[in-house]
C-alpha cells in the first residue's frame, strides 16, 4: 500500500489545492479512488496524485537561515510608530 496526496484545480484558478490523502495498492487504483472520492461533485477539473514517498522534504537546516529576516515581513507597525513619534515631537515644539 502507498499513501497518495491529492491535489485539485478548478479551471480558471491559478493553483492546485491540497484536497486530502488516500491509501491504495497501485497508481491506477489510487486514480479511481481519488476520482470517486474527490471529483464526484465537480470540486475540480484537474487532478494530481503524488505518492507520499516521492515527496522531497527540505531539511530544517536549509530553511533556518530564512527564518531570521524579520525586516522582510513586517506589518508596518515600526514605521507607524516612528511616524507617530515624529508627529508628536512636532506638535510639542
Amino acid at each position: 500500500m502507498h499513501t497518495y496526496e491529492i491535489f485539485l484545480k478548478k479551471d480558471g484558478r491559478d493553483e492546485y489545492r491540497h484536497a486530502g490523502a488516500l491509501d491504495a495498492a497501485t497508481d491506477d487504483l489510487a486514480m479511481v479512488m481519488a476520482r470517486e472520492s474527490y471529483i464526484r461533485r465537480a470540486e475540480g477539473d484537474r487532478l494530481w496524485l503524488v505518492r507520499r514517498d516521492h515527496v522531497i522534504v527540505a531539511d530544517p537546516d536549509l530553511i533556518a537561515p530564512n527564518a531570521d529576516k524579520p525586516h522582510r515581513h513586517h506589518d508596518g507597525s515600526a514605521v507607524a510608530a516612528r511616524r507617530k513619534a515624529l508627529r508628536n515631537e512636532g506638535a510639542s515644539s
